[in-house]
């Protein structure tokens, strides 16, 4: 669960049982089909697929069937969030989002059963709304329970004070976390003194005196007050019945009542700022930002959309404008804008970070005349293009996809009217340059400014006070495009997999899978990996395989850096390149009919990539500056450090883990010409693996793919570089990280396994129970019972070749709290190995086990990964269906035994790092 950011994102949709059928109202359509309505149901507005229905006690629900996806998500929107809260109420609604994942009368614990259930699930609050959603298997019985559950807790949840009272401690750490983040304590500082009246002047996350001192029976008040069906909107997406779906509404929201009480209304309006106003934060940390944040129309507003594109302008890269005015300058090695579209007048605000070694007043003045100094140098339809461009790809990907879909529809519901998100991509449609230069001279100056001082000004310089919208007058009679077509319902199990997959190998040795079906919009998604070196020839190269992937999207020999990303944004693509060791893996998305032309972007960035000298001293220069961020950062100090406890590897070792100073010092001595050779020397697809999975033409892509990669070969033979099991080693360090009111904990144990070991279900089981979930006995006792840790638990990366399979162990806490934490782990782990699990705790691990692998299956991003992966490994959808049965098959005897016979905390190397020493 998290507080309010960057709020274009968030979450999803809802669904129903039946009830009430009797004396049906109307018929109307819903995505193209006659759905009978249940009494006191009546029906809204429908736009592109989207049907809203309101029943008698007020609530709202929208429906977007899509039988695309063997999965279904249900999401609630509260219209309330931080926004609402009174004096001495600031932290209030994103406390009441935590209290609600207790239990309803029905559901003991909504964390433990959601996780049972193999969900992706979370809650959300901002400024203007509380989320919830999850992301279930379709069926039946899932729908009927997540719609019982979300009636359940919006007027019955049964949190009590002893909840709240170990709760407290849980919501404190995600309070701290964000203190650890410069870029969050200066962002809450400039809001706060950027707004005199206004509630988006407080961060949602709250004050910490309010947090911890909350009068409960304020809380529950404020929850009867808010949490009606009134005040809610009920979305549901993904494969449904509308019907049925509708029926289920009325049966589990029906018989709440409406409530008598009238909500207040909110009237406060922030009058214009007079005069630039600045603001300095200071905190132990290692990395300097300057920041500019400007006062901005709220989002139903028409002149949103031109202001949303003059951020981006700014930020969007390397073309924007403040990207080439600091980061090319090396006056900073990242800037970036986080643009709040909110209910009433928002903000944006500019980061940039500062290089180690600079001074900020050299960027300070840069961000405020590039910032300000529109006018002298007007935005051109060229720049309005780019970023529209990007937009709309970003509203097309959203049509697509019914989960991103839902989540826009929560954003907008919060903004005033869920239509809005329509209208917001109308707009940018017609968007021009005139438009964003006027909204760029109506806000962008520096009396509507915070930046770090106030300024005296002899005359007034006021951005103007926006009038309200009438957003029903301004919607009336809209309709939007027509619904995107959908896909095919498609049987995501291993045996319709491998029927529906091809494979087959290139003259040169690579090695492809195709999997083509039909998608909601025609999208496509691939992933390419490619494999080289052996232990001898990579050794040496280190940091260059990281550089040289990172410069493989900054232009290549026919396409500059910018001709590139614009001909990705032209095809509706995305591509991005990560490498580990001796891989490098390249995945992306776009539409079927610009398949062909993506992927020879693709062979072009691997091929044939420009290398430029100004293009790699960027990428050095954003490497160092988060390594040297790293120093003072509890998380990225315990993470590496503990990933070198134990490590046999020798300085030079393509295994081997530096540290922060070795890796700095190898950066620095890292040059263009290394890189250039590095690519020269490696780069090939003899070893490399192709998966498309989506709506293309198969026949085609085959010639295509042929004739693209087919005949590169690397210069250097490739030999898999082992990674043996090598035990752990007992043992325990501690790292000092002043001024972090969060610490970090992270432990490690090998494990003699790989994922097609005889013990690796019963280990995976063992460990889901252990601390794998929100079910787990570590969460359960720690975070939810204790309520020590925002984010605790374990990970398991199973280990493909070498039975070399890794188990960490994490917890996220204050630092006064390490003793108890330690006690919590030791204890639970000593208890499961003496006691050993029950049967409930087995079979219900294994079927949330089995959910997860079925959802992920659903997931045509995750099938191009599984595709790939499994033609490097040598094997087929039938060692997967292995997999599943050796997890359905995990008796209680073989998990008690798994655990006793390789978890143990003797053999645990583990790493704390936070400000221990602060009293």
């Amino acid at each position: 669960m998290s507080s309010s950011r960057a709020l274009r994102q968030l979450f999803l949709l809802l669904a129903a049982a039946s009830f009430l059928l009797a004396g049906p109202v109307s018929r109307v359509s819903a995505a193209g089909a006659a759905t009978v309505l249940p009494a006191g149901v009546v029906a809204g507005p429908s736009v592109e697929g989207v049907s809203e229905y309101r029943l008698r006690n007020g609530l709202r629900v929208l429906l977007y069937p899509d039988a695309t996806k063997p999965t279904l998500t249900v999401n609630v929107t509260y219209e309330v969030g931080s926004r609402y809260e009174n004096y001495g109420e600031t932290g209030m609604a994103h406390l009441l989002e935590h209290m609600l994942f207790k239990g309803t009368p029905s559901v003991k614990s909504v964390f433990a059963e959601l996780s049972r259930r193999g969900a992706d699930f979370n809650g959300n609050t901002s400024y203007d709304r509380t989320t919830y959603f999850e992301t279930i298997t379709a069926s039946d019985a899932n729908l009927d329970w997540a719609l019982r559950m979300e009636s359940e807790r919006m007027t019955r949840s049964t949190f009590s004070k002893a909840e709240l009272d170990s709760e407290m401690t849980v919501v404190r750490n995600e309070f701290e976390r964000g203190e650890n983040e410069p870029t969050s304590v200066l962002w809450k500082r400039m809001a706060a003194g950027a707004f005199d009246w206004h509630s988006y002047g407080k961060p949602t996350i709250g004050n910490r005196s309010d947090i911890e001192n909350v009068p409960f029976e304020r809380l529950r008040a404020f929850y009867g007050r808010y949490y009606q069906p009134d005040n809610a909107v009920v979305t549901i997406a993904g494969r449904c019945d509308p019907a049925r779906a509708l029926a289920l509404v009325a049966r589990y929201f029906g018989p709440l009542q409406k409530p008598a009480r009238v909500l207040p209304k909110q009237y406060t309006v922030e009058p214009a700022q007079d005069g630039l106003r600045e603001v300095t934060a200071q905190r132990v940390a290692s990395t300097q930002y300057v920041a500019a944040l400007f006062h901005m129309p709220p989002g139903p507003h028409p002149d949103d959309t031109a202001a949303a594109a003059l951020a981006e302008i700014m930020t969007v890269q390397p073309a924007g404008r403040l990207y080439k005015a600091l980061v090319e300058t090396h006056k900073a090695s990242s800037v970036s804008n986080y643009f709040f579209e909110l209910h009433d007048p928002g903000f944006v605000i500019f980061f940039a970070q500062v290089p180690p070694g600079e001074t900020l007043a050299a960027t300070r003045t840069a961000l405020i005349d590039t910032l300000t100094g529109l006018a002298s140098q007007p935005v051109t339809e060229a720049e309005v293009a780019r970023v529209r461009s990007k937009a709309l790809k970003d509203f097309d990907d959203t049509l697509n996809d019914p989960q991103r879909l839902g989540v826009a529809l929560a954003e907008a519901i919060a903004l005033g009217d869920w239509r809005l998100f329509f209208l917001q991509r109308d707009r940018w449609r017609a968007l021009k340059a005139g438009d964003v230069n006027r909204v760029a001279a109506e806000y962008y100056k520096i009396s509507n400014a915070t930046i770090g001082e106030f300024l005296p000004v002899d005359k007034p310089n006021r951005a103007p006070v926006i009038a309200s919208v009438d957003i029903p007058a301004m919607l009336r009679n809209y309709t939007g495009d027509t619904a995107v077509a959908a896909g095919e319902a498609f049987d995501s199990s291993p045996a319709n997999l491998a029927a529906r997959t091809t494979r087959f190998t290139l003259p040169n040795g690579m090695k492809v899978a195709l999997l083509p079906k039909k998608t909601r919009g025609a999208t496509v998604n691939f992933e390419f990996r490619m494999d080289y070196g052996d232990e001898a020839s990579l050794r040496d190269t280190l940091p260059l395989p990281g550089l040289t992937a990172g410069m493989l999207k900054r232009g290549t020999q026919t396409l500059d850096r910018q001709a590139f990303e614009d001909a990705l944004d032209e095809r509706k693509a995305a591509v991005d390149f990560s490498a580990s060791a001796g891989t490098l893996v390249g995945a992306g998305h776009t539409i079927g009919t610009n398949l062909a032309s993506v992927l020879e972007l693709l062979q072009q960035a691997v091929a044939t990539p420009a290398l430029k000298p100004e293009e790699f001293e960027q990428v050095k220069l954003q490497r160092r500056t988060r390594l040297t961020q790293g120093r003072s950062d509890p998380t990225a100090i315990a993470r590496r450090a503990v990933a070198r406890e134990g490590n046999p590897y020798p300085p030079g070792d393509i295994r081997y883990v530096p540290t922060i100073d070795e890796e700095l010092a190898l950066l620095d001595h890292s040059t263009i010409d290394a890189v250039r050779a590095f690519h020269a020397k490696f780069y090939g697809t003899e070893h490399a693996e192709l998966a498309i999975v989506g709506d293309f033409d198969a026949t085609a892509i085959r010639v295509e793919v042929a004739a693209l990669f087919g005949n590169l070969r690397s210069a250097t033979p490739y030999a898999r570089v082992p990674d043996p099991y090598v035990a752990t080693r007992h043992a325990e360090s501690r790292f000092e990280t002043p001024d972090k009111p969060n610490a970090m904990m992270v432990s490690k144990l090998a494990v003699p396994i790989n994922d097609l070991s005889p013990d690796f279900g019963p280990v995976l089981v063992a460990n889901r129970i252990l601390g794998g979930d929100a079910d787990s006995r570590l969460f359960e006792r720690i975070r939810v019972r204790e309520g020590l840790s925002y984010g605790v638990g374990t990970q398991l990366a199973p280990a493909r070749v070498d039975s070399n399979t890794q188990l960490l162990f994490y917890a996220i806490f204050a630092p006064q709290n390490l003793d108890k934490v330690r006690r919590a782990f030791d204890e639970e782990l000593a208890r499961a190995r003496s006691e050993g699990y029950t049967a409930r705790e087995i079979d219900a691990a294994r079927k949330s086990l089995l959910e997860e692998l079925r959802l992920a299956r659903a997931q045509d991003a995750d099938l191009a990964g599984d595709l790939v992966t499994q033609d490097y490994l040598g094997r087929t959808w039938d060692d997967a269906r292995r997999i599943d049965t050796a997890i359905g098959a995990v008796t209680l005897d073989a998990a008690n035994a798994a655990l006793k016979k390789y978890v143990s905390a003797d053999s645990m190397a583990s790493v704390f790092a936070g400000d221990f020493a602060k009293p």
